[in-house]
């Protein structure tokens, strides 16, 4: 089976010339985040215990809007990364020149936005965003979005834009919901399928759960997301960086799919790997 990853983190330390953005520890740790660095080399090593073929990295919010690390594990291992890049989102002009230089690298298989954080939340709705939609819609940018709160407007904007992917990180779950209450974020998330450019990431899952692997009380919540969406529209993700210092492996999260969740042969050849990369433009046989 060939495994795609769709989010991982990575990250270099922080230093004076390198420094995060201002809370940056604090948020770290809410999102149960490990506080040392990811490097490229370390996922490397751990995709290959695993048996994952691919990862997108996600460049994480505490770096800002820079992905000049992302760029450097792709150029080292070109066959096993792509980057979904973060965009100064307030910023139109900026993001567009950012967007258009990036055409020419196909490393970036598109963008990711986020509207989770205080900073950020209101941008889905104040107008801040606006100028995206469009933009990305013409120019056919993928886009992954962290938008937990703002399902209805999500849906929305896919049913103004049909011709804009858009992958909703986490299903759609709030950050630091556990077990039974993240019913209610999986059923909002799962009622957008009702727009077929809208996709979905099954990624995070041993953070909602208080129960030990294989967190069979999350199974009847992702068989009904995938039930909802189609197995071609849900996308296998582990979030690494959120579940190695809870004593989980890589392994661990991928056997908790393939092994654990009853999903046919067809449904995880897609859950795994294939759906992200028809999705992303990115062909298997690259």
């Amino acid at each position: 089976m060939f495994i795609v990853d769709s989010q991982v983190h990575l990250w270099k330390e922080e230093t004076a010339d390198r420094p995060w953005l201002p809370g940056a520890r604090e948020r770290i740790k809410l999102q149960g985040h490990m506080l040392e660095r990811f490097t490229y080399e370390e996922c490397v090593r751990r995709m290959d215990e695993a048996g994952v073929n691919r990862v997108v990295i996600v460049p994480p919010s505490w770096e800002g809007d820079r992905i000049d690390y992302a760029l450097e594990a792709c150029e080292k291992y070109p066959h096993r990364f792509g980057i979904m890049a973060r965009i100064p989102q307030n910023k139109p002009e900026e993001a567009k020149a950012m967007l258009r230089d990036w055409k020419t690298i196909p490393y970036i298989k598109g963008t990711r936005l986020t509207f989770h954080r205080p900073i950020d939340r209101n941008w889905m709705i104040d107008g801040t965003c606006d100028w995206y939609w469009p933009f990305a819609e013409q120019h056919g940018i993928k886009t992954m979005v962290n938008t937990p709160i703002w399902k209805a407007e999500i849906g929305a904007i896919a049913k103004k834009h049909p011709k804009l992917t858009i992958i909703c990180d986490q299903m759609g779950v709030m950050s630091r919901t556990v077990d039974d209450a993240i019913g209610f974020w999986v059923e909002e998330t799962a009622d957008l399928c009702v727009h077929p450019n809208i996709y979905v990431k099954l990624c995070s899952l041993p953070a909602y759960s208080t129960h030990p692997y294989p967190y069979h009380n999350l199974t009847k919540y992702v068989r009904l997301m995938v039930d909802k969406m189609g197995p071609k529209r849900c996308f296998w993700g582990s979030d690494l960086t959120r579940l190695l210092h809870r004593g989980i492996t890589y392994k661990d999260t991928v056997d908790h799919f393939t092994k654990h969740m009853g999903f046919t042969g067809q449904e995880l050849e897609w859950i795994m790997g294939r759906g992200i990369c028809e999705c992303l433009d990115w062909p298997i046989d690259e």
